[in-house]
């Protein structure tokens, strides 16, 4: 299934520069303590807050000197330092200043205010016990702010929003001894509703509870209005997109060095960032998903200057506090990635690469495929392989029409292997197949029925991007037009293809054959049952139908712990997963306006075989 990319021949594989100083930037044992110490002061302080019977329990002493429990603003305070250290704690796990500034100026808040209203020489210790260590420490936390949008104050404002009325719900509650009458649940969520604006609710209590219950929710409805508009009106950092000058770079580049990697034309992709070596002479593009910064292929530009690219890559990681990962380099690029900074690299499947020299429909393991193309051309279709160049705009903006129609999700997908594009002059050496049928009654995209896109690999080869057809359409549109560009490949100067990239080939392939042991059936077994949802054994399937050379690809990461979260951001950069909060259409926030004779059609390069 899987494997170390092996060392550079003549020895071991060395470690670089950057992996001698540090293996990849892991956040210092200090910042995750503090933070997961942040983190359990914050669960203490909420429960301190909420629940009466908590703060006169065995846990009573430990709680009563917590930042936050002050006399007779216990309950509200409580609640308020409870969940800004829970928001505080992950940020400071990572290393983030803006994270450790907000802790320090929070901890002798509270330690004031226990001396203040409680006399708690106690409390104050406690706070500055969590304190020294922030400030002795200080340079560990340097991380720089993640990249964003004022659209997160609005999700911020519906998390908060929601969790506030969930908690408050539980503070309005947590006092039946206490509670005048037997109000209903719509009369307890008004008065939390009423509470967290600052008035008074339907809702009474004996004695100074109802002290207790308003202050603690006005601190929830302050907490929420706090931090929604200080993310509504901080500096923005507006998300990675590629600017006209480093296309303009990575263009020339790939134009002397574009035929080391099929991948190479999708570091275009105008929602991505790039680094460059010191010498200009290579570049790494990636995207931050989630605290990953992920790459993908391999580094663009010449191989002697790979190192210089991923040191910088690195530095960017390092500063950031993100984890850093590439998914789908080569062989070479793993080989260069492990040495050069003591990463690891595990094989994640197989490039689909057919020879154009060597196709033919020809022979017994072609007839399925054969008999599919011959009895489609029979049934009327033809079709049409062409550059991009070649064609005009207003066939190219029908095909864009048609593509963007057909796609088979709302969520566009794609990252490593999409270039997220169709017809921009600057793509001029783009290759488009198309297949048209004439019918009686032609749809909206007259007799256009299906559509493959290709990007240029180097000055001979070509990688796919996208395949899309019309679902009314006969079986088998993506099989014809692959046969139809590898036959017109040779007029236009073509002689290698990379298909679709094949996750875990190697474990299909096996799984499947006779010998194969019981671990590598139940791993196969657990990739067909995966398949019901992702595209995996199908893809593997639709390549191996054209009988193509498999080129090994790899993901590179820092430690085995960090490969579920990698393989999130990279289920959320392809499009698969959305944690996103769904907003209404007409509050989701519109894409960049394109460049000029830029456009903006959306592609999918996975498969939906026929």
């Amino acid at each position: 299934m899987s494997g170390q990319v092996p060392a550079r021949r003549g020895g071991p594989a060395r470690t670089g520069r950057i992996g001698r100083a540090l293996r990849g930037p892991r956040p210092g044992a200090v910042p995750v303590l503090v933070g997961r110490a942040c983190a359990l002061v914050g669960l203490l302080d909420i429960a301190a807050g909420v629940f009466p019977r908590f703060r006169h329990s065995r846990m009573h002493a430990l709680a009563e000197v917590l930042p936050g429990a002050l006399g007779p603003f216990a309950a509200a305070l409580s609640l308020s330092t409870g969940v800004l250290l829970l928001l505080l704690a992950h940020g400071l796990k990572r290393g983030k200043r803006r994270a450790w500034r907000a802790a320090v100026i929070l901890l002798p808040a509270g330690a004031v205010a226990q001396f203040t209203y409680r006399h708690s020489l106690a409390g104050v210790l406690l706070s500055l016990a969590l304190l020294a260590p922030l400030l002795r420490h200080r340079d560990q936390f340097d991380a720089l702010p993640d990249p964003r949008s004022r659209w997160r104050a609005l999700a911020n404002f519906v998390l908060m929003g929601a969790g506030s009325l969930l908690l408050g719900l539980l503070v309005v509650s947590v006092h039946p001894g206490r509670m005048l009458g037997d109000p209903s649940l719509a009369d307890r969520i008004t008065h939390v509703i009423y509470g967290l604006f600052g008035f008074e609710g339907p809702v009474d209590y004996r004695g100074d509870t109802s002290w207790t219950v308003a202050f603690s929710l006005g601190a929830l409805g302050l907490l929420t209005a706090v931090t929604t508009v200080y993310l509504a009106f901080r500096p923005e950092h507006p998300a990675a997109q590629l600017t006209e000058r480093d296309e303009a770079r990575l263009r020339a580049l790939l134009e002397h060095h574009g035929r080391r990697d099929s991948l190479g034309h999708f570091a275009l992709r105008r929602d991505k960032a790039v680094v460059f070596s010191p010498s200009g002479k290579a570049a790494v593009t990636y995207r931050v998903v989630s605290g990953v910064m992920l790459a993908s292929g391999d580094p663009i530009g010449d191989v002697e200057a790979w190192p210089g690219a991923i040191e910088r890559f690195m530095d960017e990681a390092r500063a950031h506090s993100w984890t850093p990962a590439v998914m789908g380099c080569s062989e070479t690029g793993g080989e260069v990635w492990t040495r050069e900074t003591g990463l690891d690299a595990l094989e994640l499947g197989d490039e689909a690469v057919v020879d154009v020299r060597d196709f033919s429909l020809a022979g017994r393991a072609m007839r399925n495929v054969r008999q599919m193309v011959k009895r489609i051309e029979r049934a009327g279709y033809e079709t049409r392989v062409r550059r991009v160049r070649d064609l005009g705009e207003a066939e190219l903006e029908r095909i864009r029409r048609a593509a963007d129609d057909w796609r088979g999700t709302d969520t566009e997908r794609g990252f490593s292997m999409a270039l997220g594009r169709i017809g921009d002059p600057a793509d001029g050496d783009c290759l488009v197949a198309t297949a048209h049928k004439a019918d009686e009654r032609p749809g909206p995209h007259g007799d256009l029925k299906a559509v493959l896109h290709f990007v240029p690999w180097g000055d001979d080869g070509a990688s796919l991007d996208l395949m899309r057809r019309d679902r009314s359409a006969d079986p088998g549109m993506n099989e014809l037009l692959i046969v139809a560009a590898l036959h017109a490949a040779p007029r236009l100067g073509i002689e290698r293809v990379s298909l679709n990239f094949a996750m875990f080939r190697a474990a299909l392939a096996r799984g499947e054959k006779i010998g194969a042991g019981p671990v590598l059936r139940a791993w196969r077994g657990l990739l067909v049952f995966l398949s019901r949802w992702f595209q995996i054994e199908s893809l593997y399937k639709f390549n191996a139908k054209f009988q193509p050379r498999w080129e090994p690809r790899f993901v590179v990461y820092r430690a085995s712990a960090d490969l579920p979260r990698i393989g999130l951001a990279a289920l959320q950069a392809e499009g698969f997963v959305s944690l996103a909060l769904p907003l209404p259409r007409f509050l989701r926030r519109r894409p960049a306006a394109p460049r000029p004779c830029a456009h903006g059609a959306r592609t999918d390069h996975h498969v939906r075989a026929a």
